[in-house]
This record gives C-alpha cells, structure tokens and sequence, in this order.
C-alpha cells in the first residue's frame, strides 16, 4: 500500500537532519504515522517513483489542506530540526500538507455526535447546529473529492481547488429532506467558480446524497435573474450521484464515500463504483 510506504518515507526523513539539501524549499509535505514526522513530496518523488501523483495517496484517505488552515504548530518545530531555520511567514502561505485523518474514528465520532445532538436537540438546548454539518459536509466533499483547502484570494477564508487548480464552490445542505425552494447558491459564486458541489447530508450526519455540477452549466440551465440560483430536487434529481453516474471519475476516494453514505446510497453506489 502507498500509505505503508510514504510512513515509512516519513519516519526515514526525520530520523536525520537535512540541512544543506533543497527539500526545506517544498511546496507540499507529507505527514506520516503521527504529527512529528514528515516527509517532502520531491523526496517521496526520488525514492518511491510508483507514486507519481497526489491522487495516488488520496485514494487511500490522504487530503490536503493548506498548512495555515491545519494551525499544525508541530510542523513548525520539526520544519526548524530538520532544516536549521526558522519557518517563514512567506513560506506559510504557500506550503499544504497531505495528511490522513483516521476515518473509522471519524465514523465512530459521527455517531456519538448524532446522539448528542439528539440529547441537546430534545432538551432546547441547541437551537442551530448548522455550524458542525456545515464543516462536517465540506470535510466530505474533500475527501471524497481529493480536494485542495487553501487560502482564499479574497474575504472568504479558504477555497476549495481540484488537483488542477479549478476552483469549487461546496455547499452542505443539512436537512433529512430538501427545501421547496432548493439548495441555494449565490450567483456571484457560481460565476467564480468551475464547479459546484452539492452534499446533502442527513440530520444523522451521513450523505443522502451528491451532486458535482459544472458552475457554467448551472448558470446556464437554471434562473439566474437575481443574485441567488435555486437547485431544486425536481429540476436536478437525473444529477443526483444515487441517479447518475456521470461524474463518477471525479471521485478520488471511493471508500470515504461509501463508508459516510447513507445505507440508502450506499446500497445504491457499492455495485456502480
């Protein structure tokens, strides 16, 4: 499996100083078996030709993420051992990290989060958990889709980017049903954008289901005289990924994405995948 051997790359790595070498000039750094051990994406390049591209990683849970969005401080301590300097400000800004969360302790979490939710929902206690689905359902799509987090250009924080550098606009819809009225997507978005990702995730916290729509097409094919475009269910349902398999090839990890389906998809996607 790759992600035995960029461990083990890792741990080889940071075993030893690399002070007078080039890789302290990396764009993209790979975390290992645990947050103290990294290794450099040219340094996996020399020394495991057989993975010569991110998607390979991906496909096994890996996800990349801007370093100034992880807030990962251990790196910084390891980045100042391995090359004798300092971090800079400037390099903050453009250094992302492949890393691989622990998706079944995700799952387990997911779980006990719906419970919770549950409790506090019963006993008026949390009014709005739209915060929480809201970042859990992004978080999905950038698995599922080996998405790029990084920092936004404009006001927005972080954006979402493909492995080529289109932008995505991701947006969570967190109901067990879909408004009347549709998903909304702001216009001005979607002219920003190359693609729209709709994930409809359950109030269980699972994906009932998703949609990977060209942002040209949406604007194209449905009403856009105001600022705010309306997908409703009826308008984009031959889309849906339980429907369609037209956008298939854009899904980098397909076990992230049967493992968080609902049983419902999942029973639909597990043949077709």
């Amino acid at each position: 499996m790759f992600k035995e051997k960029v461990f083990g790359l890792a741990r080889e790595f940071s075993a030893q100083t690399h002070g007078s070498s080039d890789y302290d000039k990396d764009a993209l750094f790979v975390m290992g078996e645990n947050d103290h051990e990294f290794v450099p994406w040219s340094y996996i390049q020399k020394h495991a030709t057989e993975i010569n591209s991110y998607n390979h990683l991906k496909s096994e849970g890996f996800v990349y993420s801007a370093y100034e969005f992880l807030e990962l401080h251990s790196f910084d301590d390891w980045y100042q051992k391995q090359f004798s300097k300092r971090l800079t400000s400037k390099s903050m800004k453009t250094i992302g990290i492949l890393h691989r969360p622990d998706q079944k302790a995700i799952f387990d979490t997911v779980e006990v989060v719906h419970k919770t939710h549950q409790i506090l929902k019963e006993h008026k206690v949390l009014i709005n958990g739209k915060n929480l689905p809201v970042q859990l359902g992004e978080w999905y799509a950038k698995i599922i889709f080996g998405l790029h987090q990084v920092k936004s250009s404009s006001q927005r924080g972080f954006d979402f980017k493909t492995e080529l550098g289109k932008l995505v606009e991701v947006k969570v819809d967190f109901h067990d049903a879909t408004s009347p009225k549709g998903v909304k997507i702001k216009k001005s978005l979607a002219e920003l954008s190359d693609y729209a990702i709709i994930m409809y995730v359950a109030k269980n916290f699972t994906i009932r289901d998703v949609l990977f729509l060209d942002s040209e097409f949406v604007l194209r094919k449905f009403d856009t005289k105001g600022h705010t475009i309306f997908l409703k269910d009826q308008d984009v349902q031959n889309y849906f990924f339980s429907r369609s398999d037209k956008h298939y090839d854009k899904v980098v990890n397909k076990s992230a994405l049967l493992r968080f389906a609902s049983p419902q998809l999942a029973m639909k996607l597990e043949d077709k995948l």
